[in-house]
């Protein structure tokens, strides 16, 4: 027997950053994870990127020692419709440097097969 797939609304925030920014004595993308964490975010994903580059056009990468200090990082936070805007302070405090988008998405809900 199968679940029903239901769908509730939600929305993407991925957040661009450097590997070596730091909040409050630790890694940025470390404190965002914890925050959103305690805060009950429903999904948290953190990618590190082998190249990028942010808005002053600084190359960083893996495939040079020397400039692969500060390689991207991409932060994916799901949440639901509805809780989205008591996330966004938080944030906002921990993130100086770096981009953030926001998508609305569709959450499936009891996918299981």
């Amino acid at each position: 027997m199968t679940a029903a797939i239901t769908y509730k609304k939600g929305r993407r925030i991925r957040i661009f950053v450097g590997e070596a920014q730091a909040w409050q004595g630790r890694p940025l993308y470390q404190s965002i994870v914890e925050a959103a964490r305690q805060h009950g975010v429903l999904r948290v994903v953190v990618f590190r990127g082998i190249e990028g580059f942010g808005p002053e056009h600084h190359l960083s990468t893996d495939r040079i020692v020397d400039i692969s200090e500060n390689l991207p990082i991409v932060i994916d936070i799901i949440e639901r419709e509805e809780r989205i805007a008591s996330l966004l302070p938080i944030l906002d405090r921990s993130i100086n440097r770096g981009m953030m988008t926001m998508t609305a998405i569709d959450i499936v809900v009891g996918a299981e097969v």
